[in-house]
């Protein structure tokens, strides 16, 4: 699955993108930073604040919780693993995780592809627009900012969903849920009897160089530098804006729990799309899509309206987000990072899609491409 780089005539105005990042965050984000490499090279842009009250820049290669991109490195290390025949894609998972009752008939793959049909512990959208509610802490602005600092197991997260009707049977249908990834991580850790973080080191972070990406597990640091994340809510009718950069992340756990940098993310994309990490028959399987979505094993496959494909993963997480797009090839990528005050309505999402469509538009030259926002 490969694509030509594009024309050099047809290379990124970088004026022009200096400008879209500025009009990204007057559109109420805080600040931001972009990375683009293209056949001229790698090119940086950045705007907004790194704090409110502080009018100096982000910083240009900050860390930043990257949110459900954290989904493309755990599945890219468990493909790893098919490859070293630890795992196998269409193996029940019930056979290493017998005690989690999981339906016998979910597979690796249906993980990977958000085709096992698991309730989302962040609480499932219903298309009658019903929304049944998971995790507790996700369910209020003021319960989420009091208890960002609690510790969650892995199985406690998976407990939470399976207490919940399957939403279908495993592999009929497509429904994101970050169940299934906190499922990939304990079957990961029960094959290798090591951890996620010292498997994603061995398989990728290591062979990389990727010195400014974090497992956190449950640390509430970030490390220095990085532009400050933002939480509001309603306490008793009065809101209030609290600085959350630093928060316990395993309420997410590998649904959304990683820190990266826009260099690390684009090493690692370009690494990924051109076969430096997987067996050309497992990157393969990895950007065949699903056809009601489009998301292949860890990352959607998705059309440009120039005519091109976009491989890409986004996330977002309280006050955090992160962008990651590579043509087939490697040859041109986008890669960024948002910062803003965030809040139980999500009222930054239509912002953050009109922010990619803008990117995506001015990188690659389509529109309409936006991947998954949220974590």
């Amino acid at each position: 699955m490969t694509a030509p780089s594009l024309p050099a005539s047809q290379a990124v105005d970088r004026e022009q993108l200096q400008r879209d990042i500025e009009k990204i965050v007057g559109s109420g984000f805080t600040g931001m930073q972009v990375r683009v490499h293209d056949e001229r090279g790698d090119w940086t842009g950045v705007a907004g604040r790194q704090a409110l009250g502080d009018d100096t820049l982000p910083p240009v290669d900050g860390h930043v919780r990257i949110g459900s991109n954290t989904k493309t490195f755990a599945a890219t290390v468990a493909l790893a693993l098919v490859g070293e025949n630890v795992l196998g894609l269409d193996r029940p998972v019930h056979d290493e995780l017998p005690e989690l009752g999981l339906d016998p008939r979910i597979t690796l793959r249906m993980l990977l592809q958000h085709t096992s049909g698991v309730f989302n512990f962040t609480g499932e959208y219903y298309d009658d627009g019903t929304f049944v509610p998971g995790i507790p802490a996700t369910q209020s602005g003021k319960e989420w900012v009091d208890n960002r600092f609690r510790t969650y197991a892995p199985e406690e997260l998976v407990g939470i969903a399976l207490s919940n009707p399957a939403r279908f049977e495993p592999g009929t249908d497509w429904s994101y849920s970050n169940t299934n990834y906190v499922l990939v991580r304990l079957l990961i850790e029960r094959v290798t009897g090591r951890s996620l973080a010292e498997e994603t080191q061995r398989l990728v972070l290591g062979p990389l160089a990727l010195t400014g990406t974090v497992l956190p597990g449950t640390s509430q640091e970030i490390p220095a530098p990085y532009a400050h994340a933002y939480y509001r809510y309603d306490d008793g009718g009065a809101e209030k804006t609290v600085d959350v950069s630093q928060h316990n992340p395993s309420w997410i756990a590998t649904g959304g729990d990683m820190i990266s940098t826009t260099q690390d993310l684009q090493t690692f994309i370009i690494a990924l799309v051109t076969g430096k990490l997987l067996p050309a028959e497992l990157l393969t399987e990895m950007l065949t899509p699903h056809p009601k979505a489009g998301y292949g094993l860890g990352v959607f496959v998705q059309p440009t309206e120039a005519g091109g494909t976009v491989i890409t993963h986004n996330g977002g997480i309280a006050g955090h987000a992160a962008l990651m797009y590579s043509a087939p090839d490697g040859s041109r990528t986008l890669t960024g990072a948002l910062y803003y005050v965030d809040d139980a309505t999500m009222s930054m999402g239509a912002a953050f899609q009109q922010a990619t469509q803008l990117l995506v538009r001015a990188v690659f030259g389509g529109d309409d491409v936006v991947g998954e926002a949220k974590a």
